[in-house]
């Protein structure tokens, strides 16, 4: 691979973080941009320890000055971004009935709604330079549903919907959108939807049952897929979701 520059939302803690490494052992040089700097900063010198570049990115996807500020730090640092890695995401596991608007809000500005922004924010150059790779991570959940999980399905649904847009959008202009499901994930994030409802270990139980291969996923075996989207060899694949879920979602 060639040392192209790849920005990853969500690079400071789990999937996200080993889709930082994984692009930067590929020769990559990458932005890790997350709301925490610190999680970003950590996973930076893990990439730097392997003898990698990258740099951390203060950035928080629900807002678009500062999307646009992260944006411009990584034009000034490393130039044009040519991968988009999106994922940046946040949930919480309750039934429909007892959110309010306010956490629909919640929910869809980051997961949704920060696709768009920096989407919008990076796709012009890629369409410039007739070269780009865009990777949004999606969920099972968007593709089948998911109790408890109604606003954050349907966020996850719409971004699947939109990168398949965008993919018919940009197909002649050397840029291709795929979206990465993945199914239950041994994260923090999972750890700490699950800490947050009153039935975690059931939950977990639960999902893992769910799963053929009856087991969670580990952010590594998602960064795999990112990786190969991410490619000089997937140029002739776009508009395509994969679910890297043990057999959970079939298609």
């Amino acid at each position: 691979m060639t040392e192209r520059v790849a920005l990853v939302t969500g690079g400071g803690s789990g999937i996200g973080r080993e889709i930082s490494i994984g692009l930067a052992k590929a020769g990559r040089k990458v932005a890790v941009a997350d709301l925490n700097l610190e999680g970003a900063s950590e996973t930076v010198s893990l990439i730097s320890e392997a003898e990698g570049s990258a740099i951390a990115v203060h950035m928080d996807v629900a807002a678009t000055d500062a999307v646009q500020d992260g944006i411009l730090q990584i034009l000034d640092e490393l130039g044009s971004i040519e991968i988009l890695v999106n994922c940046a995401g946040w949930d919480e596991l309750m039934p429909f009935l007892s959110t309010d608007e306010p956490f629909w809000d919640q929910v869809l500005e980051i997961n949704y709604k920060g696709v768009l922004r920096t989407v919008h924010a990076c796709l012009p150059s890629m369409v410039e330079n007739g070269w780009g790779r865009i990777v949004n991570i999606g969920s099972d959940a968007g593709r089948v549903g998911s109790s408890f999980e109604a606003v954050y399905s349907g966020a996850k649904g719409g971004v699947i919907g939109f990168t398949k847009t965008i993919a018919r959008e940009v197909a002649r202009s050397g840029v291709t959108a795929n979206v990465v499901c993945p199914g239950p994930t041994d994260t923090a994030l999972l750890d700490g939807i699950v800490a947050a409802s009153d039935d975690g270990d059931k939950i977990i139980g639960a999902m893992a049952r769910a799963v053929p291969m009856k087991r969670v996923g580990t952010p590594k075996e998602v960064a795999s897929a990112v990786i190969y989207f991410s490619s000089e060899e997937a140029s002739f694949v776009t508009g395509q979701t994969l679910s890297v879920s043990g057999g959970l979602t079939m298609s």
